[in-house]
């Protein structure tokens, strides 16, 4: 259930349109999460700056996607699923390894997987990883300090899934094939 506005750029309040027209340079449009993030521009503005200093990191684009749609399903956020499944398969992430993140198991590609084990054990551990998560994560090549920018990933993941999960926010059109529940 729908319980807040998806804004415009022209219906949003003032503060957010700036982060919004930002979103929309980057993906050719404004995505609903935003859009309904929008009427707090507190939200609006720290989502924003997480998100340009996120993908300004060390992660390829589809790492970043792995990483993102990982914590969308341990997030449980129908709407970051979807949307992280399109992205992830337009940059490139192998639909097998799409379908195994969504479905809560590991990737076959090895680096994904590193980066998809040390995002979900840092949410569901709350931070509070062992050396066997470290050594798992850098020993496909990853440095330790990346870790630093999963956190990082989490931190603008929580904001989008808890804001979309709070607010009921509709699934657009053009990511309903990647439509999903949690299990």
């Amino acid at each position: 259930m729908q319980r807040f506005v998806v804004h415009t750029l022209e219906s949003a309040p003032e503060k957010s349109r700036q982060p919004l027209q930002g979103l929309k340079q980057k993906f050719g449009f404004v995505p609903n999460v935003g859009a309904t993030m929008a009427e707090s521009p507190v939200l609006m503005n720290a989502f924003f700056a997480g998100f340009a200093s996120f993908h300004g990191g060390s992660f390829n684009e589809g790492e970043k996607q792995a990483l993102l749609l990982t914590n969308a399903v341990a997030l449980k956020c129908p709407w970051t699923v979807a949307f992280h499944s399109t992205m992830a398969l337009q940059k490139g992430v192998p639909e097998r390894d799409v379908t195994a993140i969504r479905g809560g198991k590991p990737p076959a590609d090895a680096k994904y997987a590193a980066l998809s084990a040390m995002a979900k054990a840092l949410i569901e551990k709350r931070g509070n990883v062992t050396e066997a998560d470290i050594d798992k994560f850098t020993s496909v090549g990853y440095s330790k300090v990346q870790i630093f920018e999963v956190v990082a990933g989490i931190g603008i993941s929580t904001m989008a899934a808890t804001a979309g999960n709070m607010a009921g926010t509709p699934v657009e059109d053009r990511f309903k094939a990647q439509i999903w529940a949690a299990a």
